[in-house]
């Protein structure tokens, strides 16, 4: 183990040897980015590409769980029509590199926030279809029976939108335990927004399995088209109201000609579809009510905004960089003054 490469080698192969998971050595180790700091680890063995995830190393306090709950998450798609990265083997145990973690097939694919190949950023229609395809993967998401997947008791369904929030007032209020953070004045409409949401609540919904951080930076395409290789990043998956999903990329989608405060775009991005045209791909490939879809539009507004002011509330306690705290108080800003207008 390194700074460079912050697992053990030696003790992941130990463990590869006990589950039959090839011979020989680990080797072209490298270190993946992602949008989490969770670690990205690719390596070879035996002729295979195996790619590694584990919680970052000063570990919070329900990283390992999270861990164990994507790879039971991907355990269950498979065989499905939602497009994931393939689990191969996971250990819920701590004690072999020090954390929870899980092997993954590669996915061939890039990610549309980094950069668009040539053959996407040279022609809007690949690009409207990209924006079509990315509804269609939650839309396979939400039509999975999460029950005959194996997923019964993953999450609480039970009153789910009913708790949504004061789930989220509560978390607001806990940042208060940083004295350097403004508190939530700072940000434009928390409590008529949160007002609007408990009068407005859908009195019913049918619950399936929820991404729960869905948008453009947790999605990879296939370099040949437009087409979803993957959808990536699950630390937030649960059982709850699958529109949330929708929601959420209302919440993040860029309006007019590209990317403002709090939304998730790509360059260029003309021809992407508008948000109604979402909307509207959505619809056509469900049974569920979407006659309140403004409503989980505002609640991921507000959700998404409050999450990102943690980081702001911890920076300004000198806990986490002061550029990246401001970035994101200006993305919570840019989702709350989002819902302000959507609630009219």
């Amino acid at each position: 183990m390194s700074d460079a490469i912050p697992v053990d080698l030696h003790a992941l192969a130990r463990w590869m040897d006990k589950e039959g998971l090839g011979k020989g050595p680990l080797e072209d180790a490298a270190m993946l980015g992602g949008g989490t700091q969770n670690i990205l680890l690719r390596f070879v063995r035996d002729g295979r590409t195996y790619v590694l995830r584990r919680p970052p190393p000063h570990l919070r306090k329900n990283s390992n769980d999270t861990m164990r709950r994507e790879a039971r998450m991907l355990a269950a798609l498979a065989g499905s029509g939602v497009p994931h990265p393939a689990l191969i083997a996971a250990c819920p145990e701590e004690d072999v590199i020090g954390a929870a973690f899980y092997l993954m097939e590669p996915i061939d694919g890039f990610n549309p926030t980094v950069a668009l190949p040539e053959l996407h950023a040279s022609d809007p229609a690949i690009r409207h279809r990209m924006g079509l395809s990315l509804v269609e993967g939650i839309a396979a998401l939400g039509a999975v029976d999460y029950e005959k997947a194996g997923l019964a008791g993953f999450g609480k369904p039970d009153n789910y939108l009913e708790r949504q929030v004061a789930r989220w007032q509560g978390q607001l209020e806990s940042y208060r335990e940083f004295p350097s953070w403004p508190g939530p004045e700072g940000i434009p409409g928390v409590a008529k927004v949160a007002k609007w949401l408990e009068a407005n609540r859908p009195a019913a919904f049918e619950p399936g399995i929820i991404h729960g951080d869905y948008h453009l930076a947790n999605v990879m395409f296939r370099h040949d088209g437009p087409e979803l290789a993957a959808i990536v990043d699950w630390e937030l998956t649960t059982i709850g109201d699958p529109l949330l999903d929708l929601g959420w990329l209302l919440a993040t989608w860029p309006q007019g000609e590209g990317p403002a405060a709090g939304a998730v775009g790509v360059r260029p991005w003309e021809g992407f579809p508008s948000a109604d045209e979402l909307v509207e791909h959505y619809r056509a490939r469900t049974s569920r009510d979407m006659s309140h879809i403004e409503w989980y539009g505002v609640l991921a507004c507000y959700k998404l905004g409050i999450i990102l002011e943690g980081t702001h509330a911890r920076a300004c306690e000198g806990k986490a960089p002061k550029e990246t705290g401001d970035q994101l108080h200006a993305s919570t800003v840019g989702l709350f003054e989002r819902a302000l207008r959507w609630i009219g």
